[in-house]
């Protein structure tokens, strides 16, 4: 029964990386690629058994021919079976390429939303699911039920729904269940995909998405390898197969004096890192400061994209005295201390002074 898998989920081949700029955007749906050729080595160096993807292996509206070619290659050099179990975003259906691609022998794709058993080999069995349509708020684990002195794992794309507000905000459940689900369905170890922040419980495991696609993401993710021992105990270790590089920089801008000195600020927080690079403005500028969005993003022109966004950031205007100018604008602002949420009002306040000043950066309060 010895055997070793390596899983993973969650590469959203052809994702569309909508923020950045073309040549960004292409470079990263390359990596992608790049770090499914590091899934499949991995495998190949650990002497797995077989390769395990829990869906949302590509993007079903947005998937090429190209990349469909590209699955069944490397997929079929694998030299290894490799189980794949749709998810949500590239779930099965007549148009999917998981029906219509004539995928190498080694390859099983799970159809169904019931619970279909493979054996891997003698006293392993892998109960996969697929995902039918773009949304599943059925609970599918509970449809297992597995039996017998094997060791049972299931694969799919599912969601812990104890888990969803430790995954943050916007994600959706799909196909949920809790832990307990797997214990009664006989289930050893539940090869998940949907979360992308990686993490482990006694009878589940999330891999994380193999190469970054969001900014500020968390935690050792990419693939999991899973040792199944004669006995029946299992081990997992993670091992990192990201190919690229995103850091996330907050960058204190307080006292600059023109956007220029904005822009330097930028450029020697960036100059020693490499990849992609969100950086967020914090401070307190000089009140003729006006910033330059295009200027500021390309203060990285070694980096793979530089993204700028405003933080906690604001203008050193002295209040009390524009306060008490009979103009327009001391009209405008003692108004505007009648607003109660401090907050509110500290964004009132700093739009309404640029916009009075004929500013065009007015996103940034």
């Amino acid at each position: 029964m010895a055997a070793r898998i390596v899983h993973f989920a969650d590469l959203h081949l052809d994702a569309p990386f909508a923020w950045a700029e073309p040549r960004t955007s292409a470079l990263r749906r390359a990596n992608r690629r790049r770090a499914l050729e590091r899934v499949v080595a991995l495998a190949v160096d650990e002497r797995a058994d077989a390769i395990t993807c829990a869906g949302d292996l590509f993007e079903h509206d947005l998937v090429t021919p190209d990349t469909v070619e590209f699955l069944r290659r490397t997929f079929g050099d694998a030299g290894r079976p490799v189980l794949l179990a749709p998810g949500n975003h590239d779930w099965f259906g007549p148009e999917s390429p998981y029906a219509r691609a004539r995928w190498p022998s080694n390859v099983h794709v799970f159809s169904e939303e019931t619970p279909i058993a493979f054996d891997l080999s003698p006293g392993l069995r892998v109960w996969g699911i697929a995902h039918r349509g773009p949304a599943t708020p059925r609970n599918l684990i509970a449809g297992i039920h597995a039996d017998g002195a094997a060791v049972h794992l299931a694969l799919a794309h599912a969601s812990e729904s104890r888990m969803l507000t430790w995954q943050g905000e916007g994600k959706q459940a799909h196909a949920p269940f809790v832990a307990e689900d797997l214990e009664r369905a006989g289930i050893d170890l539940a090869l998940l995909g949907h979360y992308h922040a990686p993490r482990d419980a006694e009878r589940f495991s999330y891999p994380g998405n193999p190469d970054p696609l969001e900014f500020g993401e968390e935690g050792e993710r990419g693939a999991l390898l899973v040792t199944i021992a004669d006995d029946g105990t299992l081990r997992r270790e993670r091992h990192s197969v990201a190919v690229s590089e995103v850091h996330d920089v907050s960058v204190d801008v307080t006292g600059a004096r023109d956007r220029d000195e904005v822009t330097a600020a930028v450029a020697a927080a960036v100059r020693e890192l490499a990849g992609c690079v969100r950086t967020t403005l914090e401070g307190e500028l000089g009140t003729d400061v006006q910033l330059d969005w295009r200027e500021l993003a390309a203060a990285g022109p070694h980096l793979d994209g530089l993204v700028v966004r405003p933080g906690r950031l604001s203008w050193a205007y002295d209040l009390d005295a524009i306060r008490a100018e009979p103009t327009v604008r001391g009209a405008f602002l003692r108004d505007a201390d009648g607003i109660q949420d401090p907050e509110l009002r500290r964004r009132v306040v700093l739009t309404g002074l640029r916009a009075l000043a004929g500013r065009d950066d007015l996103d940034v309060a």
